[in-house]
């Protein structure tokens, strides 16, 4: 939607366009390093694009676990952490979405989702003090060298 004021200057609502895109903050089973949230919230609220707050976690696959019917369980600690940047968001009005991904291939489960929301932004802002090296070396990889859109990462 256009609008015109009397000086001539035009603006766009970017809120009701049918190529919005989100952005998406992303986390590897951690809390977020706070520059990661702050960023992602800015990103949403300056755009007018919904948040989506994504967590993915590995489950690895095991014959007694896929029997029994067990899932990953987040922590009470973990939830709440990966709710403040959502409830930030949420009171400035940003729409957000909770997402959470288990995947024996977290990596790939990532991108599969950036694939399929097609996100203006993706910052992967996991707290690197707490997040496995390998798991989010390869995310940040496949992220770099596939993602089809701007993104950020934590040891940038």
């Amino acid at each position: 939607m256009r609008s015109t004021d009397d000086i001539g200057i035009t603006a766009v609502d970017r809120s009701s366009r049918s190529d919005a895109r989100p952005v998406m903050l992303a986390t590897l089973d951690t809390p977020f390093d706070p520059r990661a949230s702050e960023l992602a919230v800015d990103s949403a609220l300056e755009s007018g694009q919904r948040l989506l707050v994504v967590n993915v976690s590995l489950v690895p696959i095991m014959p007694a676990s896929m029997s029994m019917g067990y899932a990953y369980l987040e922590s009470e600690e973990l939830t709440e952490a990966l709710r403040a940047p959502a409830e930030l968001a949420a009171s400035f009005d940003v729409p957000v979405e909770l997402l959470r991904v288990a995947s024996p291939h977290p990596a790939d489960a990532l991108l599969e989702l950036v694939e399929e929301r097609t996100p203006a932004l993706v910052v992967l802002g996991p707290d690197m003090s707490m997040v496995r090296g390998r798991l989010y070396r390869k995310a940040a990889r496949k992220l770099r060298e596939r993602a089809t859109c701007l993104v950020w990462l934590a040891d940038e």
